[in-house]
């Protein structure tokens, strides 16, 4: 690939899909749509054994499941995955409370309290991105800082507001 040549493995698209998520508060769609936006500004995502990205990434909840389908610039679906959210859901859970924690702190707490809790939000925001990978392991290839942007979404789509 020369340098003038875009990157393949990338997304360039990220919808949701509106029937199975449905449209969230004012505030739970600009998290949704700023979550969007930073994954698609800087990703690296591929499809294992395949060359004919760059992607689009259509997103839908089905129970307590994701549904990724992944489509290519002439807009053909390439793959779709199915990936449960019952093993991120301590992770979930933990992920507001201490974002709760962190909000809360932001009013009150010592710069030095309110960046021990940003650590630990940091620290779970890792652990649920490296699960994700785990997750995707031979379906979906993307680094760590695109598996934390994906993490994000998914929390987006869970946000109470």
């Amino acid at each position: 690939m020369n340098a003038n040549e875009p990157r393949r493995n990338r997304l360039i698209s990220v919808t949701l899909d509106e029937a199975s998520i449905g449209r969230g508060t004012s505030d739970q769609e600009h998290e949704r749509q700023i979550a969007i936006y930073d994954l698609i500004e800087e990703n690296d995502f591929g499809l294992p054994d395949r060359d004919d990205g760059p992607y689009a990434l259509k997103i839908s909840l089905h129970d307590a499941k994701l549904a990724f389908e992944i489509s290519n610039e002439a807009q053909e679906v390439v793959a779709a995955h199915i990936l449960s959210l019952t093993p991120f859901r301590r992770l979930l859970k933990d992920y507001f409370l201490i974002c709760e924690s962190y909000y809360d702190a932001i009013r009150s707490a010592t710069r030095a309290q309110i960046e021990a809790i940003d650590m630990g939000r940091r620290a779970l925001h890792d652990e649920a991105a490296a699960l994700l990978q785990e997750r995707l392991k031979g379906k979906i290839v993307c680094d760590l800082d695109t598996a934390r942007r994906i993490f994000t979404l998914v929390t987006a789509l869970h946000w109470k507001g």
